[in-house]
């Protein structure tokens, strides 16, 4: 475990907004992580999702 989190703050015109917790929050590879990890896995599923944002503060 590496003590971040990751929180669904909502989904609008196709874009889901995440929001980044613990160690994942200022984290350098928290982008790489929802891009190429998290982006890609919910729009092989869900094929309405077009992008994913970490939320902004």
């Amino acid at each position: 475990m590496d003590g971040g989190d990751i929180v669904f703050e909502g989904f609008d015109d196709g874009v889901v907004t995440l929001q980044m917790r613990g160690a994942c929050q200022g984290c350098p590879s928290s982008t790489a992580t929802l891009k190429m990890g998290i982006e890609n896995m919910l729009r092989h599923y869900i094929p309405d999702v077009r992008e994913v944002r970490a939320a902004e503060f």
